[in-house]
This record gives structure tokens, sequence and C-alpha cells, in this order.
């Protein structure tokens, strides 16, 4: 059986407000198994390096200051076609055209502070995934 991965990131917001546990247990829930996953923080130059495709647009900086306030978590999830099945169950990204039931309806507060992060690509799952871990801490 092939497997898929995509990966998601718990935004500050998240981690502030204590939803840690609630969202993973809506990820394992929806089917996802983890493969890797650390606490950690961006620093600025890791959030403008990640979020370098949005260096143009005029919100860059406000996303560096909001990533970089405060710890996330950052995850390898695995599962049959992952990566649709994730942005299916976090919602769009404005919590308020998000579907109910989805991780973003039930847990971001605006557009800009919208709660989880999860790749848009099988491509940019594995860049974004490399990004945070070595590869000996996915498994």
């Amino acid at each position: 059986m092939r497997t898929d991965r995509t990966f998601t990131m718990l935004k500050p917001d998240s981690v502030e407000k204590g939803y840690i546990g609630a969202i993973l247990e809506k990820i394992t829930g929806a089917g996802f198994k983890i493969v890797a996953m650390k606490l950690t923080q961006m620093t600025q130059s890791d959030a403008e390096t990640f979020y370098a495709v949005h260096n143009e647009r005029p919100f860059f900086g406000e996303l560096v200051e909001y990533m970089t306030r405060g710890p996330i978590v950052a995850a390898v999830l695995e599962k049959e076609n992952a990566v649709q099945d994730f942005r299916t169950l976090i919602g769009a990204t404005n919590p308020a055209d998000a579907a109910e039931g989805t991780i973003r309806k039930m847990y971001a507060a605006s557009m800009g502070e919208n709660a989880v992060h999860g790749s848009d690509s099988d491509e940019n799952a594995e860049i974004e995934s490399q990004f945070h871990f070595a590869g000996r801490e996915i498994f």
C-alpha cells in the first residue's frame, strides 16, 4: 500500500490557547498517523525562509511576526491521500468560510490567526517536512 505524508504546524495562537490536545485528537481521529512531532519556536530567519513565497505580499511582515511570537507544534502526518484529506480537515484559510467541524472553524480566530498550517501539495509537504525535521526524526 502506498502511504502519503503531509506537514502541519499548530500555529502560535493554537499553542497559546491550549488547543494542542484537541487539535491532535481531531487529526488522529480523522485517521492520520503522526510520524514526527515537536514543540519548537521559529526564529525570524526560519519564518522568513519558510514563508518566502509570500515575501512580496503586504502581510508578510505580520505573518513573520505572528509565526515567531511563540512556540508551534510541527508534525508530519501519514495517511493515504494525506495532503488533500488534511486540507479538507483544516478547512478554508478564513475560518468564517470554513466548513462546520473543520479545525479552522472550531479553533481559528481570524484569517490572520488561523490556528493551523497544512501543506498544499505533495511536493511542498516534503519540502516543509524536511525544513522542520531531520530524516532520523521522521518514523
